[in-house]
């Protein structure tokens, strides 16, 4: 039945400063934008992660950041990297600040973490071939 997740959507305050982010920085493909309907305005920019993969950006979001990790709901992010400390050094270089840096989790995975700039949470995660989730199939 299910096959896999096609997008994660997030509404952000500032499109120009979250095309930055998520292009620039981490290296997604704007493929097209949509506008309203009812009106013509623009309403959301799909970005590629990869084949069938994608972060749709809805306009015209506003959030309370300070209370992020008590939202109930959306919780973050997650994308699977080849090497940890290479997007860990990558994210820095854009003069960006990890809220987590590069360690090992309790799954055995490493991960590092870092907010995009509508203060949504973002986990980078190196699979280890020892991991629950590489070994249990």
């Amino acid at each position: 039945m299910i096959k896999g997740i096609g997008h994660a959507a997030y509404t952000v305050q500032d499109m120009e400063k979250s095309l930055h982010f998520y292009c620039d920085v981490l290296g997604f493909k704007k493929m097209f934008e949509l506008n309203r309907p009812e009106n013509g305005e623009p309403w959301i920019v799909y970005l590629k992660v990869q084949e069938g993969q994608f972060i749709e950006l809805f306009y015209g979001g506003s959030k309370n950041v300070s209370i992020d990790k008590d939202t109930i709901g959306y919780s973050h992010l997650c994308l699977e990297v080849e090497n940890i400390h290479e997007i860990a050094d990558h994210i820095k270089s854009h003069g960006l600040t990890l809220d987590v840096e590069p360690k090992q989790g309790v799954d055995l995975n490493y991960q590092c973490w870092v907010k995009d700039p509508d203060g949504n949470r973002i986990e980078f995660m190196q699979m280890n071939p020892e991991s629950p989730q590489m070994t249990l199939k």
